[in-house]
């Protein structure tokens, strides 16, 4: 057998399987996690103790903006002049330089400093001549938006400057445009004075959501994971699964949802477990391509996962001016649906590759290791906690923070100490730079929207493509927003739709707070989407599967995620799912809603997995694939029905329910002899 082939069938069960990953498989997979976050420069020495001087002095002041009171317009301009410096002194501006620091790395970052600086002396004198700004405002304004996009192009890549200036040229071009995009145009002057000396372009909403709570998650994460919490997750995950069939594949969903907060990243939680977890998924029979794709959909559902959730969730509360709180509880039940599928596809794979328990070495029994380290969970739970007593989001976050390092000290290995407090303060900072630079490019479109008013232009011509129809609203919106995140990192792919494609909907009916929370979860699709498919990509190198295959594993493993965004848009009912009480129903039309989704997802995961109590036959594979649908999705199937027959169609997710029933039936009924044969 070739190896190619080899790595086509994957493992056979318990045979051969290494206990551990290579160094090599895991130094590919943390590429994987470079190209998402950027690739830092490794410093010793004394310029190593300055920048981690830098990074751990942005920690302290954002913890005491926390605290304290520091006005928005310096909050946010310090925010962004220490994020810049850093991304100059950490981002090389090619690989060939990395861990080097270059007198071209030093001018710029010095540079945007000066120019953060002249904006704060300026004070209300420099915001108030925004419209006429001078010779040296302009001259200043272009030179800090070209430090900003060669900043955001080290940090993220080439693809969201280009966006930007795409967005720039189209507020500079507006007269030359074709109808129906042409507007009156836009000097550089006066769009300088717009991006750059007020808070509705580059310091606009989303440099304030990232410098008041996505830089303080960060921290707070940084914490938990250097008090040892990521770890405890996976061994606590492990110490309960194991001994219990399939539990190589249990681990991966419990572990993944428990790691959302330590880790706040769809890679790093990817290449985090399948270090741990790829070995003993081999020795279970997953195949290698099977495995990744699983370690895939278990990363992206961290980010999914109440209580940090992605960066973008920050930006939700903050365009749609409720408070984060509300937000967490939006995302519960489609977190817990999320998981919920995964755990069925999962359960339905041990069947499919007869998986069995894989023993390995415990370090602690269960119960003395929850004993000695159960203290992570309080520490994950104090944000939520803090936030249900009454208090703000920053100040939740902070003591959550304050809470996870007290708390460290009461095992010694888990102290946070000078050396390792130093670190947690300074991975804190560093770790929020690819989400800062992120969201001050996407200042520039945002300032470009509100500018020329292409957000409501833009909605106009979705809808008229559209003919009206709410349906199709949807999935040109989906469309959007999913080739958009192709391109662009999670976060400004959710702001540039969100202020350019929501609007689309809730013109149409659809309440702000689900049209938001369908463009959220199509954003973060782009985590499992080639060609930035980072995360399939990094576990193919870790178990040692077909990159492009593994990605076709996880979007299959995903499948919630793609289909249940149209339930709470699309259904009057569907509101339910986000746990808002629908227009003249109750707690138990949520309660209703909930279920008969559980109910279509579990059928589509069996369809997807060509199993159910035991193989399915084609027939069965279809009417499965009917009956999930039929459950979940019936307000975009009845109108095609309608269309079609010319009929009234009604109670489609009823003839759903009943459509799996009788599938169920015949599986459990059906003779095994005359079962169709397993597929090798």
């Amino acid at each position: 057998m070739t190896e190619a082939q080899r790595r086509e069938a994957g493992p056979t069960p318990a045979a051969g399987a290494p206990d551990v990953v290579s160094t090599e498989a895991l130094r590919e997979a943390e590429a994987y996690i470079e190209a998402e976050e950027g690739a830092t420069n490794r410093l010793g020495g004394v310029i190593g103790l300055i920048v981690t001087g830098i990074a751990v002095a942005m920690s302290l002041f954002h913890l005491y903006a926390a605290y304290s009171i520091v006005p928005t317009q310096e909050l946010r301009y310090i925010h962004v002049g220490f994020t810049l410096l850093l991304c100059f002194l950490l981002f090389p501006v090619a690989g060939r330089f990395r861990d080097r620091i270059r007198w071209w790395d030093f001018l710029p970052g010095i540079l945007s400093v000066a120019i953060v600086g002249y904006a704060l002396w300026g004070g209300e004198d420099f915001t108030d001549r925004a419209t006429v700004p001078d010779r040296l405002d302009v001259v200043l304004g272009l030179i800090f938006i070209v430090i900003l996009l060669e900043a955001t192009r080290r940090a993220t890549g080439a693809i969201m400057p280009v966006v930007a200036l795409f967005f720039i040229a189209y507020a500079m071009l507006g007269p030359h445009l074709p109808a129906p995009w042409t507007h009156r145009g836009y000097d550089v002057s006066r769009l300088v004075g717009h991006l750059f000396m007020t808070l509705e372009g580059i310091f606009g909403v989303a440099v304030d959501v990232s410098a008041t709570l996505i830089i303080l998650f960060t921290i707070y994460g940084a914490f938990l994971q250097h008090s040892g919490a990521g770890k405890f997750f996976i061994d606590f995950s492990l110490a309960l699964m194991g001994g219990r069939r399939n539990s190589a594949g249990r681990t991966v969903v419990l572990s993944s949802f428990l790691l959302g907060g330590p880790s706040g990243s769809g890679v790093a939680t990817t290449v985090m477990i399948g270090s741990v977890a790829s070995p003993m998924l081999a020795k279970a029979g997953f195949t290698r391509d099977a495995a990744g794709g699983l370690l895939a959909a278990g990363g992206l559902g961290a980010i999914l996962s109440p209580p940090v959730l992605g960066a973008a969730a920050f930006l939700i509360a903050e365009f749609l001016k409720i408070s984060y709180l509300d937000v967490l509880r939006m995302a519960v039940i489609p977190t817990c649906l999320y998981y919920l599928s995964l755990l069925v596809m999962v359960e339905l794979d041990a069947r499919r590759f007869h998986a069995h328990d894989v023993r390995f070495e415990q370090e602690l029994p269960l119960g003395v290791m929850v004993r000695r380290y159960g203290f992570h969970f309080v520490s994950l739970a104090a944000v939520v906690g803090f936030m249900v007593v009454g208090f703000s989001p920053m100040l939740s976050v902070f003591y959550a923070t304050v809470v996870t390092f007290v708390l460290s000290f009461l095992r010694p290995e888990t102290a946070l100490w000078p050396r390792k407090l130093v670190r947690a303060l300074a991975d804190g900072s560093i770790g929020s730079l690819n989400a800062a630079v992120t969201c001050a490019s996407a200042g520039i479109v945002v300032g470009v929207v509100t500018l020329t008013g292409l957000g409501l232009k833009f909605s106009s011509i979705v809808i008229t493509y559209a003919g009206g129809s709410l349906v199709l609203t949807a999935l040109y919106t989906a469309l959007i927003v999913w080739i958009i995140g192709l391109a662009v990192p999670v976060t400004a792919s959710y702001i540039i739709c969100a202020v350019i494609a929501a609007p689309a909907l809730t013109k149409l009916g659809v309440p702000d707070y689900a049209a938001h929370m369908f463009i959220f979860y199509y954003a973060v699709l782009s985590e499992v989407s080639p060609p930035t498919a980072l995360s399939p990509f990094a576990a193919a190198a870790i178990t040692g599967g077909n990159p492009y295959l593994t990605t076709l594993q996880s979007w299959k493993y995903t499948l919630p995620a793609f289909i249940v965004p149209f339930v709470f848009v699309l259904a009057p009912d569907g509101v339910g799912l986000l746990m808002q009480v629908p227009a003249g129903g109750s707690v138990l039309s949520i309660a209703w809603i909930t279920l008969q989704t559980a109910l279509g997802l579990a059928a589509l995961a069996a369809a997807a997995q060509n199993w159910a109590l035991r193989r399915t036959s084609p027939v069965e594979r279809g009417l499965l694939l009917v009956s999930g649908l039929l459950l979940v999705i019936p307000n975009i199937i009845e109108p095609l029905l309608e269309t079609l027959t010319g009929y009234n169609i009604q109670y489609l997710a009823a003839f759903g329910a009943v459509i799996g029933i009788l599938v169920m039936v015949r599986q459990i009924y059906m003779p095994a002899a005359a079962a169709p044969p397993a597929r090798t």
